[in-house]
């Protein structure tokens, strides 16, 4: 249902937006295509790698990993293991409670999912790139320390 509003209110603007000036709409779209194939050589290697990643990891190895006797190892399991590709929410939310099912803990999901849609070490070339070194490290591991920080909560919460 997200979706579709959407991607109906995304069209409705663009609507609105060729209506009111249909030359900066092109414009616009024409930046948007030229910036997306400059971005494709870099995407498709990393997508390349996040499936081979996933498809080595099934929902049932994971969740044997991160168990919820697996402690603090499986939080660091977890914390690794999401850390390696970058996920948006809508994908990352159903697989968590899929591991859930699957016998997994609450603070080692926690762990898993958190770094999941935070840290990227596989995007990390592609951010170098675009945002410099400097930047693209220091976000990972801010990124990693909040992860851990939601860990504790989750952990605290959960007991």
């Amino acid at each position: 249902m997200t979706t579709l509003i959407i991607y109906s209110t995304v069209t409705l603007l663009v609507i609105i937006s060729f209506i009111k000036s249909p030359q900066k709409t092109k414009k616009a779209f024409k930046i948007g295509f030229n910036s997306f194939k400059k971005l494709l050589p870099t995407l498709i290697p990393m997508m390349i790698g996040i499936g081979i990643v996933l498809s080595l990891l099934s929902p049932d190895t994971i969740s044997a990993i991160l168990g919820e006797k697996s402690g603090l190892l499986g939080v660091i399991i977890g914390l690794g293991i999401g850390s390696v590709a970058f996920m948006p929410s809508f994908v990352a939310f159903p697989l968590g409670a899929n591991l859930l099912t699957h016998g997994a803990g609450y603070p080692q999901i926690a762990a898993f999912i958190s770094s999941l849609m935070a840290v990227g070490f596989m995007s990390l070339g592609l951010e170098i790139q675009y945002f410099g070194k400097k930047a693209a490290l220091i976000r990972n591991l801010t990124a990693l320390t909040a992860s851990l920080v939601f860990v504790i909560v989750i952990w605290r919460v959960h007991l």
